[in-house]
């Protein structure tokens, strides 16, 4: 079964939606790696991997680094081995002291690694064995762009042939850290392009449930908490807790970063608040102490997707519990350091055995045997797809 195939035949679909992070994308890892093996176990199948399960896997920032690995069939183990020497070498070479104002670390590491991984495939090459998202941030026009390898995608002429590699580039060229990706968009037009972090979509979930099932996208996958899954996994999560004496005394610059900050943890706040009132969610959250974890609310008289969302909080008794009491979960926040790879990852570890559970995987969504597909509508499915 081909691309196209896979991504417009009948029957339940899988996402994967993986958050921006920096080098936090460790935990997301952990997380992965124990799912993994949870599916290679219930399939019975060593050689089983996400791209097998999931039909469509995006990533933001860092979440698209490791959602290009899976999506080219590589194991969560692979990609976690990769990424402890990834970190070190792209957030260790500074740039000199004159650009720093501009921008902090080199993109010749990054691209270089990058290279490596993903060498020149295109976003239509067969390389890409599920369907894959990369959400990255026209910074030239303000617009947000999820670049996905759907053939009858709007926009396909042009995204088919962009560098796998570059697009990856172009969704974690975070501000100040790396400088803005440029590529040529077709009909002889340039675009800029930052971290898709500095969007509404830091955490893609919610655009990758929109890329599913709004008309516009030509997926068209139907909705129902039977019929569309989607797993959303985090890069670590923590209250921001300051004294109003540090706020009142906050300098121009430290308000600079400080309001970035509280836009992007509202944005991915109100993307989970939106995930759960639309969906059949056994890891509801409490969003706030007024709204609770709507376990009560339903937008719509049937839910509209089974919805799961995993991520570790990086606070000191929820860390103590995990094992890891003498971490100072302050240090593990910056998302440049390479030195708490190790560490991250072990978080993300020790959190996915206490959160993943199997029953969150309803048995609807397993992947079928070819037997199982005796009864599709072979000629509805010819004929919806132009075929004949």
């Amino acid at each position: 079964m081909n691309l196209k195939e896979r991504l417009t035949a009948p029957g339940p679909k899988r996402i994967l939606a993986l958050d921006g992070g920096g080098i936090r994308g460790a935990i997301t890892l952990g997380y992965l790696e124990r799912m993994e093996k949870m599916l290679q176990k219930r399939h019975n199948n060593s050689d089983f991997r996400l791209c097998d399960y999931f039909d469509l896997i995006g990533g933001t920032s860092t979440g698209s680094i490791i959602a290009g690995g899976l999506a080219i069939g590589m194991s969560a183990t692979e990609i976690k081995a990769l990424y402890n020497k990834l970190g070190e070498k792209i957030f260790s070479r500074k740039v000199g002291i004159f650009k720093r104002l501009s921008y902090k670390f080199q993109i010749s590491s990054l691209e270089k690694e990058l290279k490596k991984i993903f060498g020149d495939m295109t976003m239509s090459s067969d390389r890409l064995k599920t369907g894959f998202c990369v959400i990255t941030k026209r910074a030239d026009t303000g617009s947000t762009w999820p670049i996905y390898n759907h053939p009858d995608g709007k926009y396909f002429k042009y995204t088919k042939d962009y560098l796998v590699r570059q697009v990856i580039r172009a969704s974690t060229a975070a501000p100040t850290y790396f400088k803005p990706e440029i590529i040529d968009i077709g009909n002889g037009q340039k675009g800029a392009f930052v971290d898709g972090g500095v969007s509404m979509h830091n955490n893609p979930a919610f655009q990758m449930f929109l890329l599913a099932t709004l008309k516009s996208y030509h997926l068209n996958w139907k909705t129902g908490d039977d019929n569309l899954m989607i797993v959303s996994v985090g890069t670590g999560h923590w209250e921001n807790k300051e004294s109003i004496d540090m706020v009142t005394d906050n300098k121009l610059w430290d308000w600079a970063g400080g309001v970035i900050s509280m836009l992007m943890r509202d944005a991915s706040t109100t993307n989970e608040m939106l995930l759960q009132y639309f969906s059949n969610s056994p890891t509801s959250k409490i969003i706030d102490s007024e709204i609770g974890n709507l376990k009560n609310d339903l937008i719509t008289e049937k839910p509209l997707l089974h919805y799961l969302r995993y991520n570790a909080i990086l606070e000191k008794e929820p860390l103590a519990k995990l094992g890891f009491k003498s971490v100072d979960p302050r240090d593990l926040y910056e998302m440049s350091e390479a030195k708490n790879c190790f560490m991250l990852t072990c978080i993300g570890e020790e959190a996915a055995k206490v959160q993943i559970k199997p029953a969150h995987f309803p048995a609807d969504f397993d992947k079928k045997k070819n037997s199982d597909l005796e009864n599709f509508d072979i000629e509805g499915f010819l004929n919806r797809n132009k075929i004949v």
